[in-house]
């Protein structure tokens, strides 16, 4: 659903930018991370922060896919969250079809759940553009390194950090926005173009 032409925000916007402090560090695969020295104190304190050396691997050898978003949800004070289940087929597609409704000046949050596998999960983030008219606001936030889930964590989910609606009415109206999940390596985990509606009410 189009407001208008060129209104769309372009796939080659959502380039994550360097995250100041924050470095890749070398790769190392999970057998390797597990093997480092236990007698360092906060060596070992890092690892279990990753989740590492703990429970029985649950990655699919016959899904090559490092990270796998299995939900994306919509918080909203004093409302029901809203959950787009990405493991339906087709979920995506409806999700582009069908904007959500926000009412103006609301509080709300985006989250997700996901799964990690195979190897480490390093520095993804979430990047979005909204774009209304000519008018374009990206956003980009940091969710972290994770290791691959085990049947002692099975998923991980994050929560964003809360925004408000815009309001009054040069705020209303229809807002198309396109959103990515993508690491330190550049690989992109999920891609997808979805829209919602400011409106006086719910």
């Amino acid at each position: 659903m189009s407001s208008g032409a060129g209104s769309a925000p372009h796939p080659d916007e959502l380039e994550p930018e360097s995250t100041e402090g924050f470095r890749v560090g070398e790769k190392k695969t999970v057998e390797e991370y597990q093997k480092l020295d236990q007698n360092d104190e906060s060596l070992r304190k890092w690892k279990e922060s990753l989740g590492i050396g703990s429970g029985t691997s649950i990655s699919d050898p016959k899904d090559p896919r490092k990270c796998i978003i299995l939900s994306l949800g919509l918080e909203v004070e004093g409302r029901s969250d809203i959950v787009i289940d990405l493991t339906k087929p087709r979920a995506l597609e409806e999700l582009n079809k069908h904007p959500f409704t926000i009412k103006e000046g609301a509080t709300f949050r985006m989250k997700a759940r996901f799964k990690v596998q195979h190897q480490i999960l390093s520095g993804m983030k979430y990047m979005q553009v909204v774009s209304r008219g000519p008018v374009k606001q990206k956003m980009q936030e940091m969710i972290g390194s994770y290791s691959p889930n085990t049947t002692d964590k099975p998923e991980y989910e994050k929560k964003f950090e809360t925004e408000t609606a815009p309001s009054g009415m040069l705020g209303r109206g229809h807002y198309e926005a396109v959103s990515k999940f993508v690491d330190d390596d550049k690989q992109t985990h999920l891609q997808f173009n979805w829209s919602f509606d400011v409106k006086k009410d719910w």
